[in-house]
């Protein structure tokens, strides 16, 4: 997607969620969405992470998560609305002070797991979301959150996924069907300089097999092609 008169394209992965190799990632990436503690992560892996992107120049993100680390934010929740909101806007908080003390900032938000397709069809817990995470930008797939937030002028970062499947609705197919993993570098590398034209950011997923060769193969293809990659 064109940023200005460049072709520039952001790269995220998933950090500290104490599955992934955190240090090797963040020398490829140039976003990273950092896991809030409700899903994965603690106050030491934050400030670790965050301190390291600042020092790489890597924008940080409010990876936001319902309150479920027994399955690692993967399930969806009926949570209330104002529960949300106030769950949302804790992450945050911690997140935006911790950013602060390693001498940077959280740059926007973006859910996890399966608040992240929740948010996509149910305006009630988007709008949650939404108030809790302030006037943050948002990251993420068309859909209620995207569309709330701007309509509320906040702004908004189109993600694309070059090493998952999509359904014929353009939805991310759920990880247990056929297809909805994508584990051969090339055909990710590929995939990721045909998805760069129309999106703003792509996630590599740091939990999957590969994930930091893939993570550079995607980096290295993608320069080759005339991508700017920067964070958000």
């Amino acid at each position: 997607m064109q940023w200005g008169s460049a072709r520039i394209v952001d790269l995220n992965a998933d950090l500290g969620e104490e599955v992934t190799d955190d240090v090797a990632l963040l020398a490829v990436v140039t976003s990273a969405n950092v896991a809030c503690g409700y899903h994965a992560g603690t106050l030491d892996i934050m400030r670790v992470v965050c301190e390291m992107a600042a020092e790489l120049g890597v924008s940080v993100g409010a990876q936001v998560s319902y309150d479920d680390r027994d399955n690692f934010g993967r399930v969806e929740r009926d949570v209330d609305p104002g529960v949300l909101r106030e769950q949302v806007a804790d992450q945050v908080g911690t997140l935006s002070a911790i950013a602060r003390s390693a001498g940077t900032e959280v740059r926007y938000v973006k859910p996890h797991g399966a608040l992240y397709h929740r948010v996509i069809r149910d305006v009630a817990q988007a709008q949650a979301v939404l108030e809790g995470s302030g006037e943050l930008p948002v990251l993420g797939m068309p859909g209620e959150l995207l569309g709330g937030a701007g309509r509320a002028g906040r702004k908004v970062y189109l993600e694309g996924f070059p090493d998952r499947g999509y359904g014929p609705d353009g939805r991310l197919l759920p990880r247990g069907e056929p297809g909805a993993l994508v584990e051969d570098e090339t055909e990710i590398a590929e995939r990721a300089v045909r998805l760069a034209a129309t999106v703003h950011s792509l996630c590599l997923h740091g939990d999957s097999p590969g994930a930091v060769d893939n993570a550079r193969a995607v980096r290295r293809v993608l320069e080759a092609a005339g991508w700017t990659l920067r964070g958000l």
